[in-house]
Parts: C-alpha cells; structure tokens; sequence
C-alpha cells in the first residue's frame, strides 16, 4: 500500500517550516494479514480475484482454527488484521472472531461491499470496535450497479457509509479503476469529502481471478497516470489545508516513483530527501510485509496470489510457512533485491518501487520475475534503452468523460 498523503503531509511540513524530517527504517514485526475468512459473497462482481458466489463453500476454517491461528499470528508479532472475504458479514462467527482479534489487541480491520448493513448491522459493527471498516465503490450508481451486478447496490452501500459514520465508526471508500470506471474517480473524490469519509483507497487493476479475464479491459496508462495526478493534487491540497483525509493507493509499487516526478516538478528542492524516504518505504511488500490466509487456511504471498499457494495453517502454522523461503517464489520475494528482470533489472527506480507487482508479470508472461508489464513510467522517465519488445497490456480504447 503506496500512503500518499503521508508524504504529502512530510511536504506540507517541510514547505512551512523550510525542513524535512528524516526518514525512518523501522521493522515491522510481522506482516500485515488480510483474510479471507469466507468465499461466499451476495454479489459476484466482475473484478472478483476470489470468484465468489452465493453460496456455501466446503472445507473453511471451523471458529476454533480460526482462534487458534489467531493466537500464532499474535505470537509472530502480526499487528493488523484485515477481516475479508466473500461478503464477510455473512460468517455467522464475524463478530465473535473480531471481539477475540480485538481482545488480542490487533488493529482489526473489516472489508465489506456494505450492502447487508442496515441500521442493527451498523450497531452491531460499532459495538464491535472495528479499527476501520473499506466499503468498495465502483463509481456512481450506474457504474457500480453494473460492475456490482446488482440494481440498488450503490445506494445500499453509500446507506452503510453514512450509517457507520453516524455511529463514529472510521471508514473509507476503496475503489478498483478499469477503462470502464475511470471517469467516476473525480465524482467519488467529491462525494467522499462531501459524506466526511476520512480515507480513500484507490486500487489498481490486478490480474487475479475475475480480474485476470477482464484484463483487456484495464485502464491504458495515460489513463493511470490521470488519476495519480488527480489524487496527488487532491491529497497535497488535502494536507496543506489540514484536512482529516488518508489517500492511499495499492497493486502498483512505480506509484512511488510517479510521485517523485510530482514532486521533482513542484517542489524540487525537496526532491532528494523524499527520494530517501519512498526508499525507505521500499515498494511491494508481497510475501515480506503483507500476507493472505484464504477461507480454506491456505497462506498466499498477498491476495493477488491465490493460484500460488506457500502452505496451509491446518498443517503448519502461519509463523513457519511465512519464515520458509524454500519456496522460489517466496525465497525471490524476499530477496533484497528481488530478482527482475528485462526494464525493472535496470530501473532507476527499482529500489523505491522494489520491482513493483510481481503477480501482473507472472499472469501476463508465466514468469514472476519478468518486467511489469503494468508500470505506466515510460523508458526515459526510469533510465533504461530500448530493450527489445516489451511486454505490453491488451489495447482498450479508453475515452475520458
């Protein structure tokens, strides 16, 4: 996850009091865990990396796995839990599994669509203390609805933003971009400051479950690069301005190196200090920083990587699945550097984006360590020649609106 306004905020600061503070290496005691506690979803959306249905899936962890993989992950120093799915209201043992994650003392976090909260599931969601809780939104209603698969399910999602925000729970809208919603991203921005929503998490495209089949359909980099610059604007004047607001990006790590041409045109003389702290920060942590356990107890490098699986917490725990690097991918994921290749192997940039999604290379080419085929910087913008055929995305006209 690429925090934009962190280093907007470390600018805004540097501009008022003429220096910028030093970058800090701490180590994270373990990694970030999002789970899958569910596949079963009352939606099947088109860009769903876990397939999900409406209905049950066999073989998911029973609440006693559950607790006990809880208590290994406590031990390994796992601060943050992510609880997903599927829909994950629809585990009947949610709100036990997130009072014992809280009792635990994890920050514990809830990723919804917010279609099942009404006003009793709102309170229910307060009481329980979530930390956070992401409410995917597509776009606007005719966007969403169509991406949702379900007539109504924009309203009833923005219905749950403001039935948690009343009840002073914090929230954030996520959105995944596409060709087909990229012109909703700058009536999102406004309806998120106009509902008082504290967060927005902007997710590129992934090539991973229902996702990888609508690739062609992807957002084309000019594209991509619109929508950073809208979001950099809006977080810097969100900073400057002192404003309660978290804009956040995740599933392309060369967001790193884009901001840093950002700041290069607007503020360069801070641009070699900030170099050292999107360094610091180090780009894709997949497999290092953030991890996955599906609902059958299968640990994957990140959620992009359910075809790739390390290990199952039925047999080992999480703590030794994660530290074995006899597996090539995760022994390359862990490596410092990790092994790109073609124009990552040669980037300028590669240690701040850390050779960026790995999962994009892998679908697209079979190799893992290939360049990513998904970084919109172009040859002379990271410092490389021309070197032979690129491997690029399926063209799709896209059209700003």
């Amino acid at each position: 996850m690429f925090r934009i306004s962190h280093f907007m905020r470390l600018l805004a600061a540097a501009e008022r009091t003429g220096v910028m503070a030093p970058p800090r290496h701490a180590q994270q005691p373990g990694p970030v865990v999002i789970w899958n506690l569910l596949r079963r979803c009352n939606l099947t959306c088109k860009h769903c990396y876990a397939l999900s249905a409406d209905h049950e899936y066999a073989g998911e962890l029973s609440t006693e796995e559950v607790f006990n993989v809880m208590g290994d992950l406590k031990a390994y120093g796992v601060p943050v839990l992510i609880l997903s799915g599927g829909e994950p209201l629809l585990r009947s043992d949610l709100f036990q599994t997130a009072e014992r994650a809280k009792a635990e003392r994890f920050y514990v976090g809830l990723s919804t669509n917010g279609t099942l909260i009404d006003s009793a599931m709102a309170d229910r969601v307060a009481t329980a203390g979530f930390d956070y809780v992401g409410i995917s939104l597509d776009g606007l209603a005719a966007t969403h609805d169509r991406f949702r698969r379900m007539n109504g399910a924009f309203d009833k999602s923005l219905a749950a933003v403001r039935l948690l925000r009343a009840r002073g729970v914090k929230v954030g809208l996520r959105f995944t971009m596409t060709a087909l919603n990229a012109h909703d991203l700058t009536p999102l921005l406004k309806l998120m400051r106009a509902e008082g929503v504290e967060k927005f998490y902007f997710s590129h495209l992934n090539y991973a479950g229902r996702g990888n089949i609508h690739r062609a359909r992807d957002a084309q980099f000019q594209a991509t690069r619109d929508a950073l610059d809208l979001l950099f604007d809006t977080a810097w004047s969100a900073a400057w301005d002192h404003l309660n607001e978290e804009y956040v990006t995740g599933n392309n790590d060369a967001d790193g190196a884009y901001l840093l041409q950002w700041v290069r045109n607007r503020f360069p003389q801070w641009h070699d200090l900030l170099r050292e702290h999107l360094v610091a920060w180090g780009g894709n942590s997949s497999g290092v920083n953030v991890g996955n356990i599906d609902n059958l107890g299968n640990v994957h490098p990140d959620t992009m990587w359910w075809h790739h699986t390390l290990g199952n917490v039925r047999e080992r725990p999480f703590s030794a699945i994660w530290n074995d690097t006899s597996d090539p991918l995760m022994a390359g994921l862990k490596a410092h550097p990790r092994p790109v290749e073609g124009r990552c192997a040669g980037c300028l940039h590669r240690s701040i984006c850390g050779g960026n999604t790995r999962v994009r290379a892998q679908q697209v080419t079979g190799n893992a360590w290939a360049e990513d085929p998904g970084c919109y910087l172009d040859d002379s913008e990271i410092g490389v020649t021309a070197m032979g055929p690129r491997v690029t995305l399926t063209p799709f006209a896209h059209r700003a609106h």
